[in-house]
Order: structure tokens, then sequence, then C-alpha cells
């Protein structure tokens, strides 16, 4: 896909703007074909009969020709720069050895340092790295640093070990591949940029969101990532003035560890950029794929490997007790089984010292959480905490021979097991942890229903308010009608083209009923024809952000 140019902003009133002819995913009426917008709200929704009648030439009049309008998503999980860096960086995702990795970077255009991602050794029939001697060679001595797929380790060249000053860190070995702190610490290397080019890079970024259904995004900051710089940056852009880009609503989050109430209220007064909670990339543990995260038993690849755990359990819970007395959502990146342990042990600590009623009052939210046992579901349950996870993640990894089952196998049955938290009322909302998966929204919806395990699938209909309503919840927004499309609720939506409308269910005993008009049940875009919806246009409050030309042609 092009990419596209974003919408001018425009300080006038905007146009009454009717829509019709189409599908509008509403729970004010489930047939329902056309909608009106009124700057930025939604006016009416109704019939195409009633549209007619309401039509005048005060109104922009916008022909969907059977297209869906539905409310815009929200990427409850994603990284600005890191996306802007990966879309224009060597794309290594379908590269299958350590040689055609070495061939990518010696045919890197430029002069300054290699960046690419998205290698994953688990799809290659070699596992075998390159060494940080062949990087250099094929780079002709050019920093090097080749991000894998998780982005929780990397490949780096010896001439940015040696910039990075990775002698000595936890995670480097003197070879190519590193982890943990010399992970952090080549990453960081490599992202001292300009301004200038971060803000370009974050454009880039949010350009790409938007052009795929995206109305916001909730930011996951750190100082392991990008630093809070690069936080207010990403925050900035809900400030744009006149004439600037319109882009989706950005959420900020910052993975800051706190140990009382005046330091979380102070870390937060200090980030300002309308910080909404310490959490976020707050790490607990690693990732999967890189055998850091923490687990109970050892890797079935590497049965010596457990993972590791960078916070303690005290630690953590002086967190999320700080965070709930300041009444701040605090929460961590967590993913093994023993790294829940720990959260959750963090959280009954936490309660202990605050009470349980502050605890569930804050709304903490917990990063992916892959690995959870009912036990672990039931106590998530009882403290009220959001699940932000990523579905894409089981379509990439969860299916047989796929990198679950090489890390786990057996425990890879179990994972992200999204019916198990729906059943048990744990709140859960949806992203892609950009980069790491791409921002395509309805690909994340069908991994939720044709999920690895027939257990643990879920309606498409749960899967799209995980991915739109639930977002706005998960972040604490203020108005309760953000992210559905009925009077009086903020016009905040995106158009697609459908191949077809039905109802997608996860048991197909319900599918007959779920599709008789008498349950009222709106319908999505089928998700199994092979290929996604196409975003004609997206709007934010009125404010188009981005427009197919097909829309008004």
């Amino acid at each position: 896909m092009p990419r596209p140019d974003p919408a001018p902003r425009n300080a006038d009133r905007p146009t009454p703007v009717l829509y019709r002819n189409g599908s509008v995913y509403t729970a004010a009426d489930p047939f329902a074909t056309a909608m009106l917008v009124d700057g930025d709200t939604v006016a009416w929704v109704g019939s195409e009969q009633a549209a007619s009648s309401i039509a005048d030439s005060s109104m922009e009049l916008i022909d969907l020709r059977g297209a869906l309008v539905a409310p815009g998503f929200v990427d409850s999980h994603m990284h600005l720069t890191e996306t802007g860096i990966a879309l224009e960086s060597l794309q290594l995702g379908t590269l299958k050895s350590a040689r055609e990795v070495l061939d990518a970077v010696a045919g890197a255009a430029g002069n300054g340092p290699v960046l690419g991602h998205g290698w994953d050794e688990a799809t290659w029939a070699d596992p075998a790295l390159p060494t940080a001697e062949e990087l250099d060679r094929a780079a002709g001595g050019r920093p090097v640093y080749l991000s894998r797929v998780d982005v929780h380790s990397a490949l780096v060249s010896t001439s940015l070990a040696q910039s990075a000053d990775l002698q000595n860190r936890d995670g480097y070995d003197g070879g190519a591949r590193v982890t943990r702190a010399a992970h952090e610490a080549a990453r960081l290397a490599t992202r001292q940029l300009p301004q200038d080019e971060l803000k370009r890079l974050q454009a880039r970024a949010l350009a790409e969101a938007a052009a795929n259904g995206y109305v916001a995004l909730a930011e996951m900051g750190a100082p392991h990532i990008g630093g809070a710089q690069d936080l207010r940056l990403a925050a900035a852009w809900n400030a744009a003035g006149t004439g600037e880009p319109l882009f989706p609503e950005v959420m900020p989050y910052w993975g800051g560890l706190v140990s009382s109430e005046e330091q979380a209220r102070a870390l937060v007064a200090e980030l300002g950029a309308g910080v909404r909670g310490l959490a976020g990339d707050l790490n607990i543990d690693g990732s999967l794929g890189s055998r850091t995260a923490a687990l109970r038993a050892g890797y079935s690849d590497a049965g010596q490997e457990r993972g590791t755990l960078y916070l303690s359990v005290d630690q953590a819970a002086a967190h999320l007790a700080a965070c709930s007395l300041a009444g701040i959502q605090g929460g961590f990146h967590v993913i093994g089984d023993a790294g829940l342990d720990a959260a959750l042990e963090a959280l009954d600590l936490a309660a202990r010292e605050v009470g349980e009623q502050r605890v569930r009052a804050a709304g903490h939210r917990f990063e992916h959480v892959e690995m959870a046992d009912a036990e672990a579901v039931a106590r998530l349950a009882h403290y009220s905490v959001t699940v932000s996870a990523q579905p894409s993640f089981d379509a990439a990894w969860g299916g047989p021979g796929g990198l679950y089952e090489q890390r786990l196998g057996d425990r890879s049955r179990s994972m992200n097991p999204f019916a198990a938290f729906h059943s048990a009322g744990v709140p859960v909302c949806f992203g892609s942890d950009s980069p790491v998966t791409p921002l395509r929204p309805w690909s994340s919806v069908r991994a939720c229903v044709e999920h690895h395990n027939p257990d643990q699938r879920i309606s498409a209909r749960a899967a799209f308010l995980g991915h739109t309503r639930a977002g706005w919840r998960a972040a604490r927004h203020p108005n309760p009608m953000a992210g559905q499309l009925v009077p009086g609720a903020p016009a905040s939506f995106a158009v697609w083209e459908v191949e077809e409308l039905m109802v997608q269910v996860a048991d197909g005993r319900v599918q007959s009923w779920s599709t008789d008009p008498r349950a009222r049940t709106p319908l999505l875009p089928a998700l199994d024809t092979g290929s996604d919806p196409v975003c004609l246009q997206t709007v934010k409050d009125g404010a188009e952000l981005f427009a197919s030309p097909a829309l008004r042609s």
C-alpha cells in the first residue's frame, strides 16, 4: 500500500456528512444503512428511506455503495517510532537463513547504520545465526542492528557493539546476538536521532495506522525503548495546530518503576504529555521467541533456560501499591507463567498494603499475558485487571510446529486464553505490539475467531469489541460512548469495502440463531474470504484522517 498523505487540518466547522446506501455497525439499529455526522458527533443512524427524507443541500452526501461504516479501531499496545523505523528499514520477516540476512545487509542502501527488523530463526531450516564478523563484512564496516521479530533480542555487528559499549553488559557474550541489558543498550544507540527525524518516523507510523482504520493508539513508551523525549513527541501529535496533519489519537503510557505514591505523582507530572498510566512495557519478563519470558519449567527446546525476571515481587508490589494510592493505572509487560505468578503475587501484596478496593479502582492493566491457567485467570478477574493482548501473536506462532510449540511443547495449547478471560469476566482489549505484528486490525480479529485452540476462540463480535470499545475503556477514556456509533457518540469510525457481511461466532451451534433477524445482531465482514476489508476512510471526532480516492469517485 502506498504511503497515504495526511489530511490537512481545517479549523472551520465541517459540513454535515450523510453516509447512505451501505451498512452501519451500530447497536441503535442492526439494519441501519445510513448515518449522519454533524461536527464531531454522530447525529443520527437509520434506514435508507429515512436518509432520503433528511438529505438536503447543506450536507455532503457519500454513497457507500454497499460499504460498511464501523467504529474505528483502537490499538491497545504499539510503538510509534519503532514502527516507523521498521517500515523504512530492511524487512527480514520472510528470510529463511543466515545467508539471506547477510545478503540483505550487503544490499542495504545509504551510508549510516544498517537497520532491519523481523528475522525469526524459528522458521529457518538451519537456525544458525550470522556472526558479528560476518555482519561487519556484509555491511562494509557500517554499524548493524537487526531486531528479532519480538524486539527482545537483536543481531549486532562488532562495530555497533563497540560504539554502544556492550562489553560486560548482561546479555552480551561477544557474538552477534544480544539480549536483556545489552540489547537495550544496542537499540538505544541506534535511536539517538534528531527530533525532526523522530517526528518524521512517528508520522509515517501514524499515517499507516490511519490508512488501516485506526482512530487511536496506546503508545507504550519506556526508558529502555525510546526515552521520555520520544514519548512527549508522540503525545504532541494530539495538539497539532492548524495546517498540520491529522492523525489518530495517541494515548501515552510510560513503563517507569515507582515505589511510593509521591514518586508516582511526581513522575506523571514530570512527564506531562497526558500520560495515562505507569504501565505498558515495564517488563516483568521478556519474550518466548528470545527465551527471556520467565517460565515455571524450562523451555522445551532449551531445557536449562527458564527466562528472566526483570523485577522482583517486592518491586512490582510497591509499584502497584503506589499507583493504586495515586489513582493511576499501573501494570507490566508479562508473558511467561512464572512472570505472571510474580505479577499476581505483587497484586496480593499491594492489596494487603492499600486495600483491595483501591487496587481494583485503579484499573491496572497487564500487557500480553500469554500463559495464564485457570487460577491465574480467576485472580486477574478478582482484581479487575485488564489484559491487553495481541491476537496476531497466536496467528503467527500458535499453529502446529510453530514457535509456541517449539518453545513450550504441550504447554503451547493453553496459550492466549481469550475465551477463558471472557468467561471469567476479565476485561480484555487487543493491540498489535507493532512493529512485532503489522497494523492490520481485521487480521487480528480473524486470529481471535481462528485461535489455534478451538476452546479459546471467541466470536468476531467479541473480538471486534475488544479492538474498539474495549480499547477506549482500558485507557480510561472519559467518554463512555467512545467506540460505538449511536446518536450522541463521538464520530470516530472507518469505512470499509467488504466482500460479504455475516455473523461469525466461535461455536457453530450459535450461528443459525445469531443470523436470525430477531437476534438483532449487527453484521461484520466475512473473514474467511482470503482477504481483509479495504479501508476507504478513517474519521476521528468528525475529522478525516485518511480517504481512499475510491470513496468519492
